[in-house]
């Protein structure tokens, strides 16, 4: 069995540290990959602490990986080695529900497999994720990445981007519409490139006017501050779409004010406390409150191509494992711009 060597966490109270285990071999349609970088996602920290009370220790975080190629089983087509290759946070799931036939494995009626913290149901072992040297996959659940494109960069891409594009697609954003973006973070950041890119006229939603230059030059056509009172009745009832990627508690009804008649609000950030809402601020103007998370395999590579097509990336800070542990405690305090991306050669 291939040695694995990253970082993890004994427990809901420990910091991450140096930890070996051991991968299985590739089976027939299975790869292993040699990691190259993993991106850091807020809920890797949620999970550690085991804040949604779902952790399994020890535990290996990490589902926003991009790799080489190392070796390929006899019935992989889509792979060989020393190709870069990139796998988010599912890597496995029943393939036989309506939604894994219809590329919808996320949704999963038997529930899908997570990158770390699950049970594999290859082998009934635990899954381990990037935070590590390799990582062994079956070729479904593995995406190829665009050549154009920096691999520390993409990382993100498969969760914040993801995240953030299924959402935006599925509502049909697009030329002629008004969509607002709520936070500018992690998640918020690829939201404002990809709404810009598909050519609605965006508007980035903060409540601090300090992020008002990086929105800009990430793609906003405007910057509104929320607890601007008057700026927000400017806007009021002017938007046809709104991404909601903010991650901290806060109330609903001032952006659902934002809304046209038959508007959505869309949630994927994941706040500690669920939020409220007033039955009176949805009827007036049938309004919607919608929720997304991540796409679907088939998804997630016309994601990846689209950004080699148009050379959209995150925006990105890349850090030593060893400084894992400090990373998470400065995206706490939100000092990343806008994703921490682990170059996992500093495990050698």
């Amino acid at each position: 069995m291939p040695a694995s060597k990253g970082y993890a966490a004994l427990g809901a109270q420990s910091p991450l540290a140096p930890f070996a285990f051991s991968r299985r071999e590739p089976g027939p349609t299975e790869i292993a990959i040699e990691i190259l970088f993993c991106g850091v996602c807020h809920s890797d920290l949620h999970m550690a602490r085991n804040e949604w009370g779902q952790a399994t220790y020890p535990l290996v975080p990490g589902h926003e990986i991009v790799g080489r190629v190392t070796a390929a089983g006899s019935a992989v087509t889509k792979f060989q080695p020393g190709q870069v290759a990139a796998i988010g946070v599912i890597v496995d799931s029943c393939r036989h529900c309506a939604p894994c036939d219809r590329g919808e494995e996320h949704f999963c009626l038997e529930g899908a497999t997570l990158t770390y913290a699950n049970k594999d149901r290859v082998d009934g072992t635990t899954t381990m994720g990037g935070y590590s040297s390799n990582y062994v996959v079956d070729e479904r659940f593995a995406h190829t990445v665009p050549a154009n494109l920096d691999p520390a960069a993409v990382a993100p891409l498969l969760c914040a981007g993801i995240t953030t594009y299924s959402p935006l697609r599925h509502w049909k954003v697009g030329p002629g519409m008004k969509v607002g973006i709520v936070g500018l973070g992690g998640l918020g950041h690829m939201g404002l490139k990809f709404a810009h890119s598909f050519g609605a006229h965006t508007v980035q939603i903060t409540t601090s006017l300090g992020k008002k230059a990086d929105a800009l030059k990430l793609g906003a056509d405007e910057v509104l501050l929320s607890t601007d009172a008057e700026a927000m009745k400017v806007h009021k009832g002017t938007f046809d779409f709104i991404l909601d990627t903010a991650s901290a508690p806060h109330a609903l009804e001032p952006y659902l004010g934002l809304l046209k008649q038959d508007g959505t609000l869309t949630l994927v950030g994941l706040p500690e406390k669920p939020p409220t809402v007033s039955p009176f601020a949805l009827i007036g103007r049938r309004l919607s409150i919608a929720g997304s998370m991540i796409g679907g395999m088939p998804e997630t590579q016309e994601m990846l191509d689209y950004c080699g097509q148009h050379n959209i990336v995150s925006e990105v800070e890349v850090i030593p494992i060893q400084l894992i542990n400090e990373a998470f405690e400065r995206m706490l305090r939100q000092d990343v711009k806008y994703r921490f991306v682990i170059d996992m050669s500093t495990l050698k």
